[in-house]
């Protein structure tokens, strides 16, 4: 294994945001095309950025829209919260030495109000966001951004996230991939190295 980094997701992993991600999107389509779309029909929403999500709605101004549901976030954010042991997962896995990283499908100014506020962005050494990437998630090109930047073999790195774009991210780029199963809503389709039931679980790596 010899891993030196630990790479997180944010949505589903880090942080349970599911309920205000599909909340804030709902009422966001009821705004901008006055119609009713089940959450069941919103899930694929959930670890992709904002605009492609609105894009696959047939939001045509995906910038202007994306812009609503921000707002419309900030309205439902009382929900979002750390999972159960995050932090103590984060102050191990820092004792031990390892670098910690983010690839997040979130762009800066979303994962500063969306993020920031929980105050454990200080655990991470390296932040790859949507637009330092020429393709987000599934591509493998936000980990090979994130390798070019730290300057680490593929082999020294570990992702962890909680869907299917996360481990096409991971995989494509050669990188090993670990479940994060407590945020996930989809076990069976996902092909992981690792999969984790809880935070805790990581530290036995």
């Amino acid at each position: 294994m010899g891993y030196k980094h630990i790479i997180f997701d944010v949505d589903g992993t880090l942080l349970d945001t599911e309920r205000c991600v599909l909340n804030s999107l709902q009422e966001t389509i009821r705004v901008l095309q006055h119609r009713e779309v089940e959450f069941s029909d919103l899930l694929f929403a959930l670890g992709i950025p904002g605009e492609v999500t609105l894009k696959k709605l047939g939001v045509e101004d995906t910038t202007a829209g994306n812009k609503v549901w921000n707002s419309l976030f900030k309205k439902h954010f009382g929900s979002v919260k750390l999972f159960d042991g995050i932090v103590p997962l984060l102050d191990a896995l820092k004792e031990k030495g390892y670098k910690l990283g983010i690839i997040t499908s979130k762009n800066p100014v979303e994962f500063a109000n969306d993020f920031e506020p929980f105050g454990i962005t200080h655990y991470f050494d390296t932040i790859i966001c949507v637009t330092d990437a020429p393709r987000p998630k599934p591509s493998p090109d936000p980990m090979l951004a994130y390798l070019a930047k730290t300057g680490i073999d593929k082999h020294e790195a570990i992702y962890i996230g909680d869907s299917p774009y996360d481990m096409y991210c991971a995989q494509s780029a050669g990188v090993d991939f670990g479940l994060a199963v407590w945020g996930c809503r989809a076990k069976e389709p996902i092909d992981a190295d690792y999969y984790f039931d809880m935070p805790e679980d990581i530290k036995r790596l």
